[in-house]
């Protein structure tokens, strides 16, 4: 696992999101592996705004598996202290996009790596919910940020329902 690597993760998240956002060209699920940080995500959900002062950078683990899919573990800051959650992500007959059934949503969503530099950054689109930005470290630069937030806005989200963020230092993988 790469530790010394600095990567954002931007996630967003979103009904309105067009269809036609593709994925990185030639993708590499064999270098996005590894540990990731949620610092920003955009959500078209009315409901979210009032949340977003109780919203935390969260950690994750890419894990390819020998079939193509991913297992994705999440960690969360909550109320009641850090929740691990764990996601499969199926391969699709396109690399850079996936999908999964989200039992809390009752649906199948759609995850597309919209761009990564494997290192410092990747933006991420998860289809029908929210979309994400992603690092390997809780800081990212503004470049990083700045460029999930004019995708975001591209995207259609309103500047209220982009937010990056601060980090939960107490909730970290247990290696």
């Amino acid at each position: 696992m790469r530790t010394s690597v600095v990567a954002v993760v931007m996630v967003m998240c979103g009904v309105m999101v067009h269809a036609d956002v593709k994925p990185q060209r030639d993708f590499s699920l064999q270098r996005f592996a590894g540990r990731w940080y949620r610092v920003g995500l955009a959500y078209d959900s009315p409901k979210f705004i009032p949340l977003r002062d109780k919203v935390k950078a969260s950690m994750g683990l890419i894990t390819p598996l020998p079939n193509g899919n991913v297992n994705l573990t999440m960690w969360d800051a909550t109320p009641v202290g850090c929740l691990r959650q764990v996601y499969q992500y199926e391969k699709t007959n396109t690399p850079g996009q996936f999908s999964y059934f989200s039992t809390r949503h009752n649906m199948v969503k759609d995850i597309t790596v919209v761009d990564t530099n494997y290192t410092d950054y990747a933006l991420v689109l998860k289809h029908k919910v929210f979309n994400r930005e992603y690092t390997q470290v809780l800081t990212s630069d503004c470049f990083n940020l700045c460029s999930f937030k004019a995708f975001a806005l591209s995207q259609g989200f309103t500047a209220a329902s982009i937010l990056t963020p601060p980090p939960y230092e107490n909730c970290m993988i247990l290696e």
